[in-house]
């Protein structure tokens, strides 16, 4: 079970080290590998589509009394669709990084079409 059948490598892996909960490589990939880099790039990548999300409810959005930019999500929808199909995946990254406000847990097309997205 040490031989990786997805490798060209004819090597062992090496034993897994066994960390516990708590230990700061709980959960990480080793330190200077392929997968650690791979995380690396997608981590990038999402944070560039957040800023262009951000970028775009700026564009189209009006500054409300409380001079906040808001938009509504089938404005959004219909102007970031043809850039990205995943723009509720962006939508919710945004809102954990507090960038953006909206309510409820998901929207869905149709029928959150109304729901007010806010650029904090």
């Amino acid at each position: 079970q040490r031989k990786n059948p997805f490798s060209s490598d004819d090597r062992l892996a090496a034993k897994p080290a066994h960390t516990h909960r708590g230990d700061p490589t709980y959960g990480r990939p080793p330190e200077g590998s392929r997968t650690e880099q791979r995380g690396k790039d997608a981590h990038s990548h999402v944070g560039k589509e957040v800023e262009e999300l951000c970028s775009i409810i700026r564009r189209t959005g009006e500054v409300g009394e409380d001079g906040h930019v808001s938009v509504t999500f089938g404005q959004l929808f219909e102007t970031y669709v043809t850039i990205s199909n995943k723009v509720v995946g962006i939508l919710l990254r945004a809102r954990k990084h507090g960038l953006v406000h909206f309510e409820g847990e998901m929207l869905w097309q149709g029928k959150d079409d109304d729901v007010v997205i806010t650029l904090l």
